[in-house]
C-alpha cells in the first residue's frame, strides 16, 4: 500500500521556506543518474509496479522520491500516490531522481507523456517512467543531457537503449 501524499508533505515541510539552495547543491545533482540510482530505480521501481493503490484515486500513479542514505546508498526517501492527470510537483531539495508508475499508457507509442518530459525540463532532475500496463514493465531514463530532454528504454536486465528526442 503507498501512503498518501504525507510523505511529500513532511518533505517539502522539512525545507526551510525562502531559502535558496546552495549552488554546491545544485550542481551536486546530476542531470544523467549514476548508475547506482538507476539500478535500484529499476529494482525498486518495478518491485512497486502491479500493488494496489488506496485511496480516493483507484487509477492513481505511484512516485518514488530517491535520495542516498548517511551511507551514500540509493534509498527511496519518499513514496506517494498521485491522479494519473496531476503533474509532478517540484521535487524536494536532496532528491537524486523521481520514479512514477503509469497504471496506464496515455500516448500512441508508450514512452514517457508530455508530462513526464515538461517535468525534466523545469527541473533538470532525473526521472524513471514506468509502465504498469504490460509485464514485464517497461521503463524509460528521461533527463536532460545537451540542454534538451531525452529519453531511453531501460531493459528487463538493465540494458540501455539510445538517447531519444
Amino acid at each position: 500500500m503507498i501512503p498518501p501524499a504525507f510523505f511529500l508533505l513532511a518533505a517539502l515541510a522539512a525545507q526551510p521556506s525562502g531559502a535558496a539552495a546552495p549552488a554546491a547543491a545544485v550542481a551536486a545533482t546530476p542531470s544523467i543518474p549514476d548508475e547506482d540510482v538507476r539500478t535500484f530505480a529499476a529494482i525498486a521501481g518495478r518491485k512497486v509496479a502491479g500493488r494496489p493503490v488506496s485511496g480516493p484515486y483507484p487509477t492513481a500513479d505511484k512516485i518514488l522520491i530517491l535520495s542516498r542514505d548517511d551511507r551514500g546508498n540509493p534509498e527511496i526517501g519518499a513514496s506517494f500516490a498521485i491522479s494519473a492527470r496531476q503533474s509532478l510537483p517540484p521535487p524536494p531539495q536532496g532528491t537524486l531522481a523521481v520514479v512514477r508508475l503509469h497504471q496506464r499508457s496515455e500516448t500512441t507509442v508508450p514512452g514517457p507523456t508530455p508530462d513526464d518530459l515538461a517535468f525534466v525540463a523545469a527541473n533538470k532532475l532525473p526521472l524513471f517512467v514506468i509502465g504498469e500496463w504490460a509485464r514485464p514493465a517497461p521503463m524509460w531514463e528521461v533527463a536532460w543531457v545537451d540542454d534538451a530532454v531525452r529519453y531511453r528504454n531501460i531493459g528487463e536486465v538493465g540494458e540501455i537503449g539510445p538517447w531519444q528526442d
